[in-house]
């Protein structure tokens, strides 16, 4: 028997490193990966190419089914399917819908389900906690648990390690806990995760550090960042997104000046990023997706020390949908088109182009603001199946539209999807319309555009056009 089939767990092993990276990548040391989603299965994807026995645990068992028929589920994912396919013939990678029976038998634990928020945006740990038990009911000397999902600082010292010894019955220095996180974006996963970023990596104590980091080295291509411990891991991820956020607003709030200076603040912001001190983010319609409108709240909601910065910058980004309608409102008024009798159509209902995810997209504020002045809204997305949600709020939905279908008084872009970018937009506003007011068959109106993504700039002198832009100066 080689010395690697010895070794069966990382933490707390005395043998040399190298027999400990031999065992972990020949599959003698089994993974599991609890959450299978967007982010989860590119990571057990990941896993399973470097480690060749990885089991991903996930609830759903449509999910679970399509995984073992070698199928990923995860739309937009360049290589993911093929990955998928390859390591499930291998049986690098399998699937459960059992988390419990997964951790009696896995000696690296990965967790990477959602955190949720409540109706308030407090953080709810409740799904992460309930994987934890699985995972505590099912732990074993030598086990270690790694934590990828976001997290409020303190989660893992004060929530997640207190129920792993509740649960398993043994204590930090029996078992591993280390705080890794995700660091990838929807539509490049794989490549994120292969080593894009430095890795960063959080123990409970040292030996966790030690063993998540060995893990890392061999799944990451790139630098792997060891810090004090797992609050500070936590606290490294919420930042960034804090930072984003609070970037974000900055350039929302400079875009706001655009008529007053009378100039393209967007133009101003790109020359000032030339200067290496100096990264200003882009200014557009709103703050979506499962990221980065939340993490803010992880710190605002989740501790006393107040945080006057972080609140305005999430006010201002809350409001940059309601700028983004209104802003087609003032311009129909200034043509005398009442908002009552406008037909407005909606371009993009996801947060971000080409990614199929809608939560805090930006889209649904837009639509609840035009409708509630009056208008006829109609809206389409060419990637999104399930539109219920803004046919709730009012809007008509119509996939794969052109301007051959209809006429509108106004276009709004929210979501600068590629395929829009082969619509004729002014043609929305060439065929008969509402603002006929002298009957020969033609709008007496240019056609207003707000462009939320500064996405539709080549028809900024077009003349059959009204174009507003998110930081532009008409």
């Amino acid at each position: 028997m080689s010395s690697q089939a010895t070794v069966t767990n990382l933490y707390g092993s005395e043998r040399p490193e190298d027999e400990q990276v031999a065992a972990l990548t020949s599959g003698h040391i089994p993974v599991g990966v609890y959450g299978l989603g967007k982010m989860g299965l590119p990571l057990a994807a990941v896993y399973a190419e470097t480690t060749e026995n990885v089991t991903g645990a996930d609830i759903d068992t449509n999910v679970v089914n399509e995984i073992n028929a070698g199928r990923s589920h995860i739309v937009g994912e360049p290589g993911l399917d093929d990955l998928v396919s390859e390591l499930v013939a291998d049986g690098a990678l399998q699937a459960s819908p059992e988390p419990r029976e997964v951790a009696d038998e896995v000696s690296i634990h990965v967790v990477i389900v959602p955190t949720l928020v409540d109706e308030d945006d407090r953080p709810d740990l409740s799904v992460i906690e309930a994987v934890t038990n699985d995972i505590g009911m099912g732990l074993d000397e030598g086990d270690l648990v790694i934590f990828e999902s976001t997290l409020p600082p303190r989660s893992c010292r004060d929530v997640l390690l207190p129920r792993l010894e509740e649960q398993s019955g043994l204590s930090l220095g029996e078992f591993g806990l280390a705080f890794c996180p995700e660091r990838t974006s929807s539509g490049r996963a794989l490549e994120d995760i292969r080593g894009a970023y430095p890795k960063v990596v959080g123990g409970a104590d040292a030996e966790s550090t030690r063993a998540a980091a060995l893990i890392y080295d061999q799944i990451s291509s790139n630098e792997v960042i060891t810090v004090s411990d797992t609050t500070t891991a936590e606290a490294v991820k919420v930042f960034e997104g804090v930072y984003r956020d609070v970037n974000i607003a900055l350039a929302n709030e400079l875009a706001t000046h655009a008529d007053e200076f009378e100039i393209d603040v967007t133009e101003a912001i790109d020359v000032a990023n030339t200067q290496p001190f100096c990264e200003i983010h882009t200014p557009g319609a709103g703050v979506g997706g499962h990221c980065i409108p939340y993490y803010p709240q992880f710190l605002i909601k989740q501790f006393e020390t107040d945080a006057p910065l972080m609140r305005t910058a999430r006010d201002v980004n809350d409001e940059m949908p309601h700028v983004t309608a209104q802003s087609a409102l003032d311009e129909l008024r200034k043509l005398d088109v009442d908002p009552e009798d406008a037909s407005i159509l909606v371009l993009g209902l996801t947060y971000r182009a080409g990614v199929k995810e809608i939560r805090k997209t930006p889209a649904l504020p837009v639509i609840e603001h035009l409708v509630d002045a009056g208008a006829d809204v109609t809206a389409t997305d060419p990637i999104l199946d399930d539109t219920s949600v803004f046919e709730d709020a009012g809007a008509t939905i119509t996939p794969g539209i052109t301007s051959d279908d209809f006429s509108v008084d106004a276009v709004v872009l929210v979501t600068a999807h590629e395929e829009f970018e082969h619509l004729d937009i002014p043609a929305f506003g060439d065929a008969d319309g509402d603002s006929d007011s002298d009957g020969d068959g033609d709008s007496d109106c240019p056609l207003v555009l707000v462009d939320g993504r500064q996405a539709a700039t080549a028809y900024r002198d077009d003349e059959s056009v009204v174009y507003q832009g998110i930081g532009l100066h008409d």
